[in-house]
């Protein structure tokens, strides 16, 4: 059975399931997929067509694009005409580059939807991506819970296809604040998630990436992360990835590079300052470790090595936690 509405102007269908010899209708989440567009036209067609290809279809899907160029609009609007039966919204985006353009999408999500899936313009969805997530997000209960997965990484042509790593540490704050494990092409909120995120984005002027920060702002309200161990996605890597996979040694000179220029202490600060707007939402021992880290930043290299090793702050990998070490030596983080 399908219940139809309006809402500010645009149509949301919402399922309902029936339970077996049960007159009444118990809701299913309403699902909205929240997609960041920016001259996307080669390759957005083959992500909706995805997306209409779901075991469980979105009752929304919301598009914010930032001033696109060249067809992009016009592929979005012809899947619309062909796809009645799901709900589509473009709205303009800020203009302010993709992850302020992530941030205007949370924020303009309705007050109705439960769950929401972020999506880039270039990749392509498995069939049972949305399914998956929401199986994962029901063991949840009431807790504000992100759920990321792995991918399948493959070239421009959806081809050469490897799997994403896979974290070998559990998810927390102590990890967030030095990096992300969380693909944001990936990742799904539960509805208290969506609440939280929805607020703080309102006040949050700046962070590097909106999925490094949904992961630090989750993680330090005492939130869960569900990593899953299964790809659910063909992340396309091209030369306009704005992150793009840390594959290869071709991309360990890329970051190496990026950390020598300053960027990775560039990145840091934003990420502080971001949180800092958030600093009433955390929990009191985050509260704390943010504010620590903060602190010895500022002093020297024994001092920020001692500091780190005492908050227990580590990367995923033996190879990324020396790394750790080595960017407070030398004053890169």
């Amino acid at each position: 059975m399908t219940s139809v509405y309006w809402h500010k102007g645009f149509l949301i269908s919402k399922r309902y399931g029936i339970g077996a010899g049960m007159p009444t209708l118990s809701p299913l989440p309403t699902v909205a997929v929240l997609m960041a567009t920016f001259n996307g036209g080669r390759d957005v067609v083959a992500q909706l067509d995805s997306i209409a290809s779901q075991t469980h279809l979105p009752d929304l899907i919301l598009i914010s694009d930032d001033g696109s160029k060249d067809a992009t609009c016009t592929h979005i609007d012809a899947f619309a005409a062909a796809h009645p039966d799901i709900p589509v919204m473009r709205i303009d985006g800020p203009q302010q580059g993709a992850t302020r353009n992530f941030l205007h999408l949370l924020i303009h999500t309705p007050d109705e939807i439960d769950v929401v899936a972020f999506c880039d313009q270039d990749d392509v969805w498995l069939d049972h991506k949305l399914a998956r997530g929401l199986e994962h997000l029901k063991t949840a209960d009431t807790a504000p819970t992100l759920y990321c997965a792995r991918t399948w990484v493959c070239d421009v042509n959806l081809n050469k296809r490897r799997m994403s790593r896979f974290p070998k540490a559990p998810p927390g704050f102590r990890n967030a604040i030095v990096q992300n494990i969380a693909a944001g092409n990936t990742i799904m909120l539960n509805r208290q998630a969506l609440s939280i995120a929805r607020r703080l984005a309102r006040r949050t002027r700046k962070t590097v990436v909106h999925d490094w920060w949904l992961y630090q702002i989750i993680t330090g309200i005492g939130g869960h992360v569900i990593c899953d161990a299964e790809p659910v996605l063909l992340y396309r890597q091209h030369r306009n990835n704005l992150v793009g996979a840390n594959f290869g040694l071709q991309a360990w000179i890329k970051r190496m590079n990026h950390v020598r220029r300053g960027g990775l202490r560039r990145w840091t600060t934003t990420n502080l300052v971001a949180l800092r707007h958030a600093s009433d939402d955390l929990t009191d021992e985050n509260r704390a470790i943010l504010a620590a880290f903060t602190y010895i930043r500022r002093k020297p290299w024994w001092r920020r090595v001692q500091g780190i090793y005492r908050l227990g702050l580590y990367r995923q990998r033996r190879l990324g936690q020396a790394s750790l070490f080595a960017a407070a030596i030398l004053g890169f983080l």
